[in-house]
């Protein structure tokens, strides 16, 4: 029951942590650091502390570890995206945090279903606004200028790609790896 008990409260921070989070990049286009730094520090925290009250120190050296190998695991896709320029900087640390909270299991299934949102929705409002067929050549163009000739490569100027807030897609996935694993032992 303790176990249960835990995880659903770990749940409960992951929808209330990223709630916020979707608003404020929904909002402002921003997810402040307060939610995305305070996720990590305080999923690591919540973890070392629940150990050490279910089994001493070894309990809590070993919570911590694991929640942070969760932050690690969630970070890596995501830090290899930021790099590329692919993904925002808070939507990073969001997912370093959603790791610390949920641990390597549930927080990389969080993501998964995070990144499935985000891939439906995309296509969806780019239709809605008149930019999909646009997008797809910018995509094909990006995807085939490696390999082509330099004479041959088209310039895809800045203004010409598409960014995709990530708080809310992350959001729903979250909320579905909660209805997935609510009350799964």
């Amino acid at each position: 029951m303790g176990e249960v008990m835990e995880r659903a409260g770990f749940l409960i921070a992951a929808l209330v942590v990223t709630a916020i989070a979707a608003w404020f990049d929904w909002r402002k286009g921003e997810i402040p650091n307060w939610i995305t730094l305070g996720s990590l520090g305080s999923g690591l925290a919540a973890h070392a502390v629940l150990g050490a009250v279910a089994g001493g120190a070894k309990a809590a050296g070993f919570e911590l570890l694991w929640s942070l190998v969760g932050a690690i695991a969630c970070g890596l896709v995501p830090l290899l995206l930021y790099r590329l320029g692919a993904l925002g900087g808070g939507d990073l640390k969001l997912l370093l945090g959603l790791g610390a909270v949920l641990g390597v299991r549930l927080g990389i299934e969080a993501e998964l279903y995070g990144f499935v949102a985000a891939a439906l929705y995309a296509p969806a409002r780019l239709a809605y606004e008149g930019k999909l067929m646009r997008t797809l050549g910018n995509t094909a163009a990006l995807a085939a200028n490696p390999v082509l000739p330099k004479a041959r490569r088209r310039e895809i100027s800045p203004e010409m790609m598409t960014w995709l807030r990530f708080g809310p897609p992350l959001f729903v996935g979250t909320c579905i790896t909660a209805l997935l694993n609510w009350r799964a032992p």
